[in-house]
């Protein structure tokens, strides 16, 4: 009796002892708010639920599988100590349906439904085959005797095989229907009995708290099939004689997601971080240079050194017009996203809620714009087209830098094409064009052209050319002008090129770092004419052929 009860005490002692498990709370959660990067994006997701007191573990079914797992994260609180534990994500378990035998068991009988349609099905085919030999090997018109037939027989004849052709087509072609209905039937069964991919990710949290209450989780984690990428609207308001010139550019973020989600109803905002570029520069390795191994066999294949400086440039996007329409009544107005300058990042929220989802096609939004005093000025290149091209530049004073894009080019309402931008931090110049300038006249003429040979007794050739540019400024107010031209650019000793007295003085030379480049720059007065001269002197030995080739 002593030992029973030694026992029973001992049973109670352990099961008082041992650790309750820990509760398995099943909930889901809810998309909150999204930053967008230029290759990858950083979701937030909402858990709201009342906690049990002690040990529970969360379990949601609604992640992407595209989620980077080592970018989870959990953060939150709630109406009592709340202690966050272990975060575990994992694609869950391929289940079977709960009613496999009732599948099973419809899986036979319509198998063996199909199995003797299929009888059917020969059966008839065969009675047709039978039917057809009938025809073909009774003698056409004899009897008994080898004496005609009379007509009726005949037709008799005729209409017993067509009727027995008829009744085997009619029983073939309602079997083949009945067993093709059954086929669907069997496939759609079969992909039901067939556990499927799951297309979700289970996230566990571990959670402890010391009192039943309520909780608010946020849960975030990095995703790579999603970008943004700017666009800009460049409206330039080239002005008059009394009034200044004015350009308004507008940022736009064109945003691209295939994550796998929707984002419904989602704060979001657009960051200028670059995530998947990594944490470090790339590590450069030494570059050797030796002198082939003489007699090197060729038996196992030795791996090519690859360039250091090769790096994948992320693709170009290009942008898609956006523009709006002149109203009559009231002009509409434009949301416009809030900028927040770091000292590593900007980051442009958009207010309110957005709604983008997965796999539809790129959406803009405004989240920016500046309005600007521009310089303008005429820029010209007769050398390659006697055009003139208005441009207008501006130094960029935001703390927010110009990403490369697209800008959709207005001239005083006139949309007249798209060009690239490049990067431009604060406090650089950026340039633009704003298209042809058909009230600036330019004409380009060769003066002189002569060639042949120099010195005594002939031992170089010579090449000397002369040209004329002609400048007509046909507005009503003075703007800058700025022409390029080049002279030829000598690689070698033997061919020296200088330039003649006839030039007009340049204003700069090597313009920004090309060689023999050479931009004229001056301001024309209304109704101005000016006059550009260049002229150049090539030489090199007689015996030895040039060419002229542009610089790579």
């Amino acid at each position: 009796m002593r030992d029973h009860l030694f026992s029973f005490i001992s049973v109670i002692a352990l099961v008082t002892a041992a650790p309750a498990l820990a509760a398995e709370i099943e909930t889901s959660s809810q998309i909150d708010a999204v930053t967008v990067y230029p290759d990858g994006a950083t979701v937030t997701r909402l858990i709201r639920l009342d906690l049990p007191a002690g040990d529970s573990t969360l379990l949601t079914r609604d992640f992407p599988l595209n989620l980077d797992p080592s970018s989870l994260r959990v953060e939150g609180e709630g109406g009592a100590r709340l202690v966050i534990g272990a975060v575990d994500a994992r694609p869950p378990l391929l289940t079977a349906p709960a009613n496999l035998p009732q599948i099973d068991r419809q899986l036979e009988a319509l198998r063996d439904q199909r199995g003797a349609l299929d009888g059917e099905i020969a059966a008839a085919t065969a009675r047709r085959k039978f039917a057809e030999r009938f025809a073909d090997s009774s003698p056409a018109g004899l009897g008994e005797k080898g004496e005609a037939r009379p007509l009726s027989e005949w037709r008799l004849a005729f209409a017993a095989v067509a009727e027995e052709i008829t009744t085997a087509d009619n029983a073939i072609r309602n079997a083949k229907i009945k067993a093709r209905d059954i086929d669907r039937a069997v496939a759609r069964l079969e992909a039901e009995r067939n556990a499927t991919p799951p297309k979700k990710l289970e996230v566990r949290i571990d959670l402890n708290t010391d009192t039943p209450a309520p909780a608010l989780l946020r849960v975030t984690y990095a995703v790579r099939g999603a970008r943004w990428t700017p666009v800009y609207d460049a409206r330039l308001d080239t002005g008059s004689k009394d009034q200044k010139p004015s350009l308004e550019l507008i940022r736009r973020a064109e945003i691209v997601q295939t994550t796998g989600e929707d984002w419904a109803d989602v704060a979001l905002a657009v960051s200028t971080v670059r995530t998947a570029r990594g944490g470090s520069a790339p590590e450069l390795r030494p570059l050797i240079v030796r002198y082939p191994v003489p007699n090197q066999p060729a038996a196992a294949p030795v791996a090519s050194m690859q360039r250091q400086d090769q790096y994948e440039e992320p693709p170009r996007v290009r942008g898609i017009f956006l523009g709006g329409l002149d109203g009559k009544a009231k002009k509409a107005e434009e949301q416009q996203a809030e900028m927040d300058a770091g000292g590593f990042q900007v980051v442009f929220r958009v207010p309110g809620r957005i709604a983008v989802a997965a796999g539809q096609g790129a959406k803009s939004f405004r989240v920016g714009s500046m309005t600007i005093a521009p310089e303008l000025m005429v820029h010209m290149v007769p050398a390659m087209a006697e055009t003139a091209f208005l441009l207008a530049s501006f130094k960029q004073t935001e703390e927010a830098p110009l990403l490369p894009g697209q800008v959709s080019i207005y001239r005083d309402g006139v949309f007249v094409g798209r060009s690239p931008i490049k990067l431009a931090a604060k406090d650089e110049t950026v340039r633009l064009g704003f298209g042809v300038d058909e009230k600036v006249q330019i004409t380009r003429t060769v003066v002189r052209k002569l060639e042949g040979t120099a010195g005594l007794i002939g031992s170089s050739k010579i090449d000397e050319r002369e040209f004329k540019t002609a400048i007509r400024n046909g507005h009503d107010f003075a703007i800058r002008v700025a022409m390029e031209d080049h002279i030829p650019v000598s690689e070698s000793e033997d061919i020296q090129v200088e330039m003649l007295p006839v030039t007009t003085p340049p204003t700069t030379r090597d313009l920004r770092d090309r060689r023999g480049v050479l931009e004229w720059a001056f301001e024309a007065k209304s109704g101005e004419s000016r006059d550009i001269k260049l002229g150049w002197r090539l030489r090199w030995p007689k015996d030895k052929a040039v060419q002229f080739a542009p610089a790579s």
